[in-house]
């Protein structure tokens, strides 16, 4: 047992002596980054004076922490609960009740998977739900897309995926799913790509 004991001393001492390089040299590619992106010149860098009018919320995923634009004040219907009073089949039979949803049509899998409960809590309008009926406030929606997107969950945490808002300096704000994505219509319409015009580049000659 002394002799496994020692062993493991031995080789931790080395590991630890052997970690010998200059000031201007790191151990890994984000070592360097998160080093030199801490200022340029003596001069701080950050994206604050770009996102500081915006109101932030903070959040933390797959241990990465950073802000996301605030929603619930961005929802012009919002609170649901204004309207959503009643039970939705009591609603549903009043006459003469403005229709404030009537534009909406859910393409988001297809009506046997999903339909606006899916998504929106029956007991309490003013939130989201999980599949397993936990509450998700509506800041937060990037959690219900995460239930069935995991990938793009993932590197949307990580900062791959989706726009940032601001500069490329911390602190990072990133745009949630819902700014880019129609939550009733997420998928983009296609388009033709860009061509390359080939008559401009004749009358040029």
């Amino acid at each position: 047992m002394n002799v496994k004991l020692n062993i493991i001393f031995i080789c931790t001492f080395i590991l630890l002596i052997s970690c010998k390089h200059k000031e201007d040299e790191y151990h890994t590619i984000t070592d360097k980054i998160e080093d030199l992106g801490k200022d340029f010149k003596g001069i701080p860098l950050s994206s604050d004076k770009y996102t500081e009018t915006l109101k932030k919320v903070e959040v933390t995923e797959n241990w990465q922490r950073f802000y996301i634009p605030e929603r619930k004040s961005q929802i012009k219907s919002f609170e649901c609960s204004e309207c959503h009073s009643k039970p939705l089949n009591e609603i549903q039979g009043e006459e003469n009740i403005e229709k404030s949803h009537w534009d909406i049509t859910l393409k988001h899998a297809n009506q046997e998977t999903m339909n606006c409960v899916t998504c929106h809590s029956e007991n309490n309008m003013d939130e989201l739900h999980s599949i397993t009926d936990k509450p998700i406030d509506f800041n937060l929606s990037h959690k219900l897309c995460a239930q069935c997107h995991q990938n793009q969950f993932k590197d949307w945490s990580g900062g791959a995926h989706g726009k940032q808002i601001g500069g490329w300096a911390q602190p990072r704000v990133s745009q949630t799913c819902v700014g880019c994505h129609d939550p009733h219509r997420p998928a983009f319409e296609k388009r033709w790509p860009s061509r390359y015009n080939v008559h401009m580049v004749d009358e040029r000659k």
